[in-house]
């Protein structure tokens, strides 16, 4: 049964604390990582950028297909296999490290595969929470997903910075390796049908009903059956695969609403990560700051985020879901334009708080955004059409990195982080100028899937 608050759903709650872990891991390794580049094995701006290319080139390999295959399969066992799999990946640097061992090029096919993990972790995540906590609850819900997120950019960037100064970049990796273990034994107390395909809930659903009458034993061998036929194919062959993700691209791209969404986010995030991608060189080898200092200055981000995140929902109430995202654009996006006046001086603290604005308008992007295009799909298609986004928005930061790292060898870090800057102060456009502006509710229904 939903409640109406997603905390007093158990599987919200355990999902909730998985997510809190698995983020915390991920935001360490973000650190940790390129500084490892940087640091033991002297990093340029074309290698760093190829790594973080690397990091998010699984979603414009994989990301379409993966939604097809997780709207297939058990969202917790997906969720599970991709923590493992990220906890044994990187667990494999520090190891090789320590043997005197480590090379690009291992680095290189560990943020790809762990990348390839993410995809997973990531569709499906989005993919099972409509069904913890109802449509309902989604704002509610992605504002405490979304608040957790940003909670662990702060926490995790800023304990990733002080690990790898206090303990090493391998220690701080190794750390990350066990955070996303955690995670993946915390997903297995998850229990229900939360984790079932769309088309096997109904009959699995009223297969346990149909045994409230019936005997112990009778009970016993009917649950049986039904864990005994859990994972069989229905009776019905499914879509082709590339239908289905023709299905998917269509659902978002070809609605007003989404599209603008899907643009706004891919501009976003391709500033971000222009960014985001020389930051490391700038700090470490440019400047001479410390570790700890580019873990503090991605923290504040991450704060911006907690911001964005905690302030999405009252103004949406006050002003309306579209019209909070279309005025928070032009009032925060430009203040990106400060990240490169970064220097030594009071230019780091300019730059900072350029960064904590523009990161406080993606939080409140998120959590309205989200919600929206969740409330705008339905359950058949949510795989799909989060696969379609992660494709766009996280493909968009695998082109970043690399457009970063060629920006920076033909040219200086300070003119790749203009460059970011800039992308980051118009991402608001593509919302701003959609229908999306003047939308005030969240979509009161949802279209039927075509298949």
């Amino acid at each position: 049964m939903i409640t109406s608050s997603p905390w007093r759903t158990p599987d919200f709650r355990i999902l909730f604390t998985a997510t809190a872990l698995s983020h915390l891991a991920t935001n360490i390794g973000y650190v940790a990582i390129p500084l490892i580049a940087v640091t033991a094995l002297h990093a340029g701006p074309g290698q760093a950028g190829a790594l973080a290319a690397l990091s998010t080139a699984a979603f414009l390999l994989i990301g379409l297909p993966a939604g097809a295959w997780v709207d297939r399969m058990r969202h917790r066992r997906v969720l599970i296999l991709a923590d493992l799999a990220r906890a044994g990946l990187l667990a494999s640097i520090p190891i090789a490290w320590w043997l005197d061992a480590l090379t690009f090029g291992q680095l290189y096919a560990v943020v790809l595969l762990t990348g390839c993990a993410t995809v997973f972790f990531d569709v499906g995540s989005q993919s099972v929470l409509p069904q913890l906590v109802g449509r309902d609850g989604l704002v509610q819900a992605n504002a405490a997903v979304m608040t957790l997120i940003a909670a662990g950019n702060v926490a995790g960037r800023g304990a990733g910075g002080g690990l790898v100064q206090l303990l090493t970049a391998p220690v701080a990796v190794a750390c990350a390796a066990a955070g996303y273990l955690a995670s993946a034994l915390r997903l297995g107390a998850i229990r229900g049908t939360a984790g079932v395909p769309a088309a096997e809930r109904p009959a699995r659903l009223g297969a346990m009903r149909g045994t409230a009458g019936a005997s112990a034993a009778e009970r016993s061998t009917r649950l049986g059956a039904i864990r005994r036929t859990a994972g069989a194919p229905a009776a019905e062959p499914p879509a082709r695969l590339g239908a289905q993700i023709a299905e998917g691209l269509r659902h978002v791209l070809g609605n007003a609403e989404l599209r603008a969404l899907a643009l706004t986010g891919t501009l976003t995030n391709l500033g971000s990560q222009i960014v985001n991608t020389v930051l490391p060189i700038l700090f470490v080898s440019e400047l001479g700051l410390p570790p700890g200092a580019l873990g503090l200055f991605w923290a504040a981000g991450g704060a911006g985020l907690l911001l964005g995140a905690r302030c999405a929902r009252p103004i949406a109430a006050r002003l309306g879901h579209g019209r909070t995202l279309g005025l928070a654009g032009p009032l925060l996006a430009p203040a990106g334009l400060l990240i490169p006046l970064i220097d030594r001086g009071p230019g780091l603290w300019l730059a900072g708080a350029g960064w904590l604005l523009a990161m406080t308008k993606t939080g409140m992007d998120n959590v309205l955004g989200v919600s929206l295009r969740q409330g705008m799909t339905p359950d058949g298609l949510l795989g799909r059409m989060n696969a379609t986004f992660r494709f766009l928005l996280t493909g968009a930061l695998a082109i970043g990195a690399a457009v970063a790292g060629l920006i920076g060898e033909l040219t200086t870090v300070r003119v790749t982080l203009w460059v970011g800057a800039v992308f980051l102060a118009i991402a608001f456009l593509p919302v701003f100028l959609s229908p999306l502006r003047a939308r005030r509710e969240l979509p009161a229904g949802i279209p039927a899937a075509s298949s």
